[in-house]
């Protein structure tokens, strides 16, 4: 089903298990959910130029975790109204995706949004990929499928696991920091058994002071009061076959261009932490966002635009 209003677009894509919500801004009103006859006249839309005689991108979006699309609405439009395509996705029961974290099958049914995404790119069509927090680990995924439809992958204060180890491995290298003693402060973690009494799910979801003090401590209240009210429970599948097999190779995921955007006033994760994940990742191009929280996307949304255009006029040639 589609749902046009203006420059928006909200397409929702059944599964035999949940929907999920993509918004995308700036596409041409005659766009449709399903594929055109003429997939030529998609790809010189995204090699198109921009009003300022820029080639115009198209950026793919990917929140963290208990975030849904919701929170890139600022860089979305700034990044739309710059004339670049933009689509911000929903993970499956995140957002204003119908469902429940508990009844998310995998971590890699987690990402189908995006990998369907990416999948469904116009033939020659190449996306730039941004991706947030625990949206790294989707990105890498979507990495390893299609490593010839990303152009280049931006982790924003995200997660970047290493080729040739498991996803997982990413928070046995957060367990080796120092961490404080009250490292989850008011984060709320249920089990659920609905499903397999025999296999118990585990949800959790962020804690308005943890927001407050950990996230959104350098972003504007309103976008603190935003998510207070919008966040959502979300696994984080520690024990899922995905995350821990040995699925990121070398010869697809790690031939992938990459950048680590870091914010510096990150208070969720300590400092060394970042560092240690980039030197994992040779070839990675590590940017900072000085005065940026663990949300540089509300902390400071016009400074990561821009540095998301210029990353994308950078390796997109």
């Amino acid at each position: 089903m589609t749902f046009s209003s203006g420059t928006y677009r909200i397409l929702t894509i059944m599964s035999p298990s949940y929907m999920t919500r993509m918004i995308h801004l700036f596409l041409p009103s005659k766009c449709s959910c399903e594929p055109g006859p003429d997939h030529t006249n998609r790809r010189a839309e995204t090699t198109m130029e921009t009003e300022s005689g820029k080639k115009q991108h198209h950026f793919v979006l990917v929140h963290g975790v208990c975030h849904g699309a919701w929170c890139w609405y600022k860089v979305a439009t700034l990044l739309s109204s710059a004339g670049h395509r933009v689509t911000a996705l929903d993970m499956a029961a995140c957002g204003a995706s119908p469902g429940r974290a508990e009844e998310v099958p995998s971590f890699e049914e987690y990402s189908r949004p995006l990998l369907a995404a990416v999948a469904g790119l116009a033939p020659e069509e190449k996306a730039v990929l941004v991706g947030h927090s625990f949206g790294g680990l989707s990105l890498a995924l979507a990495m390893e499928q299609c490593p010839d439809r990303a152009a280049v992958v931006v982790f924003v204060s995200a997660l970047m696991p290493a080729a040739g180890k498991p996803m997982a491995f990413v928070f046995e290298q957060l367990s080796q920091e120092e961490q404080p003693a009250d490292r989850y402060m008011d984060c709320k973690f249920e089990t659920s058994v609905a499903g397999d009494p025999q296999h118990p799910v585990e949800t959790f979801r962020f804690g308005p002071q943890y927001l407050k003090q950990r996230l959104y401590q350098l972003s504007p209240p309103e976008d603190l009061t935003l998510a207070m009210a919008m966040v959502r429970p979300s696994q984080r599948f520690r024990d899922d076959t995905t995350m821990n097999g040995n699925v990121l190779t070398a010869e697809r995921y790690g031939a992938v261009r990459r950048v680590c955007v870091v914010a510096r006033d990150d208070a969720s994760v300590p400092a060394g932490f970042r560092g240690r994940m980039a030197s994992l990742n040779p070839g990675t191009e590590v940017r900072g966002l000085q005065g940026a929280d663990h949300m540089p996307m509300l902390s400071k949304p016009r400074e990561l635009s821009k540095l998301l255009m210029e990353i994308a006029d950078k390796y997109i040639i």
